[in-house]
């Protein structure tokens, strides 16, 4: 079962290496990785019959990063007029 949990968090990273057109979409991968580290975290707590503290922890600050993306991303289109990361001038 981890074994595919861990191999959802890499194809999530491999899509976020090979999608560099928009910023949406390097969002969206962003937040499958996320997602899956997300349930590898509750799955180890339900494993080891650990507190769920650490899971309401992370899900907080995952919660903030989502917001604070989309925050940049609204920002970024209306400095540019277009989400793609070409225009931002980092390579």
């Amino acid at each position: 079962m981890f074994y595919c949990l861990f191999l959802m968090v890499f194809l999530g990273f491999l899509c976020l290496c090979l999608v560099r057109k928009h910023v949406f979409l390097c969002l969206i991968s962003l937040e499958f990785i996320i997602i899956y580290l997300l349930v590898i975290v509750f799955m180890y707590c339900l494993m080891y019959y650990s507190c769920m503290y650490m899971y309401i922890l992370m899900m907080t600050f995952f919660v903030c990063e989502g917001a604070l993306g989309l925050g940049l991303m609204i920002l970024f289109v209306r400095c540019h007029s277009n989400d793609y990361l070409n225009s931002m001038m980092l390579w």
